[in-house]
């Protein structure tokens, strides 16, 4: 009998990484078209649109290449392949996916609403794709392990005074900050909790558990 095809276990976890950042990107711009509320990050991306110009994909690269580097700065954590990836495919998905449009638009409140909880399990769906390959933390979490480590805060508490610090930073810029941020910022992390098992599960089966950093960007 002919030996089952296989490919590298490697190439497996970039596909699946890569695919799960096209799947957050879609997420996003489907939750950004619903006009009902984003994420902390994106309302500071909007807010630096609206100001400055470019694209909201442009800003996400933008504003992970900066920290990024800041991270280094502060904690010595070293940027890795897949950090710069996330940074560069992210935003481009991001960009590609809102000028494709690619999802229903909704013209009443209703169908807005599902446009943004739809878009929303699409992003924690693609996030437990990008984490379960175990290629390194994104920037956003770099950055939070950098604080903590210099800082000595706990990560929760980080994470809650960065998100509240982008919020409001992008709420002056413009951003759109309404009931839908707080859902997003309140149900992003146990959602993702209930997607990153499935695709745990998905990628052990024929490849092997991939080992690596577990956070979300």
């Amino acid at each position: 009998m002919g030996k089952k095809f296989l490919l590298h276990p490697l190439t497996i976890r970039y596909i699946v990484f890569m695919l799960g950042l096209a799947v957050m990107g879609y997420g996003i711009a489907m939750m950004i078209e619903a006009n009902v509320g984003v994420a902390p990050w994106d309302t500071l991306h909007i807010g630096l649109q609206k100001t400055f110009g470019l694209t909201i994909g442009m800003w996400s690269q933008i504003m992970g290449l900066s920290i990024i580097f800041a991270s280094y700065a502060i904690g010595r954590i070293k940027p890795t392949v897949g950090m710069f990836l996330n940074m560069i495919f992210f935003g481009l998905f991001i960009d590609l996916f809102l000028w494709l449009k690619w999802f229903p638009v909704g013209d009443t409140v209703i169908e807005r609403v599902a446009m943004f909880a739809g878009g929303l399990l699409i992003y924690t769906f693609g996030t437990g794709m990008y984490i379960s390959p175990r290629l390194g933390a994104g920037p956003r979490d770099s950055f939070m392990l950098a604080l903590h480590e210099r800082m000595g805060w706990g990560i929760g508490n980080v994470r809650i005074g960065i998100e509240c610090t982008v919020t409001l930073f992008g709420f002056f810029l413009g951003g759109p900050v309404s009931l839908g941020t707080l859902v997003t910022a309140l149900a992003i992390g146990p959602l993702i909790k209930q997607f990153i098992p499935l695709w745990e599960r998905i990628m052990a089966k024929p490849y092997g558990k991939a080992q690596g950093t577990n956070l979300v960007d």
